[in-house]
C-alpha cells in the first residue's frame, strides 16, 4: 500500500499513475481519467500492475460483469465498490443485442471473440459505455470537454457514450473522406446537445497529433477563459484501456466453461490493431494473471507496427495507405508508448527519449534487450488489401461466416503463423459497417449501386447471406445529417474552441 498526497489530500492506493516520460507528478486514477493525456505529453500508466494480480480461477465462475469489477477494483481502486457498481448498471444493461456481452463462436479450428453487439456495432462499445460513467464519478462538479480523434469507430462510440452527459461536451475529428460512409453518418447524424463533430483535411495521424497539441498548447488557456477542462476519450485514456482487459478473460472463461481449453493452458489472442490499445489491454491481463502465450498484431498495409516487432526500428517515414480496414490505418501508434515503459524496465528517461526522436525524425530504434522483451509476449503479421479479400471469402466459403476487413486482417495472420495453440482472433466490427467491401470480396460488384451507397450493400450482403443488419445501422438510413463540419489541421484548435463556447 503506497501513501502519498495529490492534489492537497491524501491517498492511500496501490495504483498510483504518472506519465510514461516521468515520475513527478503522481495522481490516482480518477485524476488520470479526468486529465486523459500527461502535462509533457506522456500516457499514464503505473508501476503498481507489476506486482498486481486477480485469482483467474476464481472468474471462471464470475459474470461479465463481476469480471469487470474484480478488475476495476484492482486498476482503479480509488473508485469505491459502490461508484464502480453504479458505472457497471449505467454502462452495459440493456445496451446489448446479445445476452452475452462479448460472445464467443468457432470459426474452423479457431475462435471469434465477437466485440460488435453494442450500440455502435464496434468493440469500442465495451469502453466507450464505460468511459463516461468513469468520468462522471470523478468530476465532482467540474466541467470537461471531451477531444477525440478518430480512424472510423471511436468516433461514434464515443459520441453515442458521452451523448447528453451532464458536464461534459465532446469534439470529434475524423479525416475528411478516409471513414467509410456508414461510419461517416453514424457521426454526421449524431445526436445531443453536447456534441460536435468535424471531418479535418489529412489523414488520422493528422487528426491525432493535432488533438495533441491542442492538449499541449491550449490546455490552461481553455480553462481560465471558460473554467473547462480538456481530456481524452481516445484509447490514450486510462478509462479507454481498462476496460478492454475484461474481455480478454471472458474469452479465456468462455473457452473453459464450454470444455475447449483446460484452466491454466495458454492461449494466443490474435488482435487487428494500428493504434495498438487493443493488444495493450491483452499485455494488462496478462500482467494480472491471465494464461496467454502470444499476442499477435495483425497490421495492415500500414504495417508499422508489423515491421517494428521485426526490425526494432519504429519508422513513420512511409507512404500512408488507405485500405478497406480504416480503423487501422494508422502510422503512429500511440499506445505503444505504454509498452515501450514496461518493457524497458519502465525507465522514464528512456521512452521520453524515444518521443523525442519520434517527433523530431520521425523513427526511433530500440535496443537489442528492449526488443527481446517485446518479442516474448508479441508476435505480428500483416495482410494486403487483397489479402483480407481473401479472407473474407475464405472464412464465408469454409466456415459459413462473415467477417469484416479488420477481422480478416487477423483471420490471415492466424491462419499463416498457425501457432498449434488454441486462438482467439478479436473480431472488433460487424460486416455490415463495411458492407461494400465484404459483399465485393464475395459476391463482386453490386450492379447499378453508386459506389457510396452503402446501404444498398448493406441490404444486399443481408439478403445473400441471410444475416440481419444489426438494428444501430439500420436505423441510419432515416436519420437526419446534423454536422458538416471539414476544417484544416491547423483549425482544429480554433473549432474545438467554439464548440467549448457554443
Amino acid at each position: 500500500m503506497i501513501v502519498c498526497t495529490v492534489s492537497g489530500r491524501s491517498i492511500k492506493y496501490m495504483m498510483l499513475y504518472h506519465s510514461t516520460r516521468s515520475r513527478e507528478d503522481l495522481c490516482g486514477s480518477k485524476e488520470a481519467i479526468l486529465k486523459g493525456l500527461c502535462g509533457d505529453g506522456g500516457l499514464y500508466v503505473s508501476d503498481g500492475i507489476l506486482n498486481a494480480s486477480i485469482d483467474m480461477k476464481a472468474l471462471m465462475d464470475k459474470s461479465y460483469e463481476e469480471i469487470v469489477m474484480e478488475v476495476f477494483g484492482v486498476l482503479l481502486d480509488d473508485y469505491s465498490e459502490e461508484e464502480l457498481d453504479y458505472c457497471v448498471s449505467r454502462a452495459y444493461k440493456g445496451k446489448f443485442e446479445t445476452e452475452t456481452l462479448t460472445p464467443v463462436t468457432e470459426i474452423g479450428s479457431r475462435y471469434l471473440l465477437e466485440l460488435y453487439h453494442g450500440p455502435t456495432s464496434a468493440f469500442k462499445d465495451m469502453a466507450l459505455c464505460m468511459l463516461p460513467q468513469l468520468m462522471s464519478k470523478a468530476l465532482g462538479g467540474e466541467k470537461v470537454m471531451i477531444l477525440t480523434a478518430t480512424s472510423g469507430d471511436t468516433g461514434k462510440a464515443a459520441l453515442s457514450g458521452f451523448q447528453d452527459a451532464e458536464n461534459i461536451g465532446i469534439t470529434v475529428f475524423y479525416p475528411y473522406q478516409k471513414v467509410s460512409d456508414i461510419q461517416y453518418l453514424q457521426m454526421a447524424t449524431a445526436e445531443g446537445g453536447n456534441v460536435h463533430v468535424a471531418a479535418v483535411r489529412g489523414n488520422f495521424d493528422d487528426c491525432q497529433t493535432g488533438v495533441k497539441r491542442i492538449f499541449a498548447e491550449k490546455t490552461g488557456e481553455i480553462r481560465e477563459k471558460y473554467g473547462v477542462s480538456l481530456s481524452s476519450a481516445n484509447s490514450i485514456n486510462v478509462g479507454r484501456l481498462v476496460p478492454q482487459v475484461v474481455y480478454y478473460i471472458e474469452a479465456y472463461k468462455q473457452l473453459v466453461k464450454r470444455g475447449a481449453i483446460s484452466f491454466g493452458e495458454k492461449i494466443d489472442y490474435v488482435v487487428p490493431t494500428g493504434n495498438f490499445g487493443d493488444i495493450l489491454a491483452g499485455f494488462y491481463a496478462k500482467l494480472l494473471g491471465l494464461p496467454v502465450a502470444k499476442l499477435i498484431i495483425a497490421s495492415n498495409e500500414n504495417k508499422v507496427l508489423t515491421d517494428f516487432i521485426k526490425t526494432g526500428v519504429y519508422d513513420k517515414n512511409r507512404p500512408f495507405v488507405k485500405t478497406i480496414s480504416p480503423s487501422m490505418d494508422i502510422l503512429v501508434s500511440s499506445n505503444l508508448e505504454r509498452m515501450l515503459f514496461y518493457a524497458s524496465g519502465c525507465d522514464c528517461e528512456y521512452v521520453a527519449g524515444l518521443m523525442k526522436e519520434l517527433s523530431e525524425k520521425g523513427r526511433f530504434e530500440v535496443t537489442p534487450e528492449v526488443l527481446a522483451a517485446l518479442r516474448e509476449v508479441f508476435d505480428c503479421g500483416f495482410a494486403s488489401n487483397e489479402e483480407s479479400r481473401q479472407a473474407i471469402a475464405e472464412a464465408y466459403r469454409k466456415d459459413n461466416r462473415l467477417i469484416d476487413p479488420h477481422t480478416a486482417c487477423g483471420y490471415k495472420v492466424a491462419e499463416e503463423l498457425n501457432t498449434g495453440r488454441k486462438t482467439v482472433i478479436l473480431s472488433t466490427a460487424s460486416p455490415f459497417k463495411f458492407a461494400k467491401d465484404v459483399y465485393e470480396a464475395l459476391f463482386g460488384t453490386l450492379e447499378g449501386t453508386d459506389e457510396a451507397d452503402g446501404f444498398a450493400y448493406m441490404n444486399a450482403l443481408s439478403e445473400k447471406t441471410g444475416e440481419a443488419v444489426p438494428e444501430a445501422l439500420e436505423s441510419l438510413k432515416t436519420k437526419e445529417i446534423r454536422h458538416r463540419s471539414v476544417v484544416d489541421i491547423d483549425k482544429m484548435a480554433e473549432f474545438a474552441e467554439s464548440c467549448i463556447r457554443a
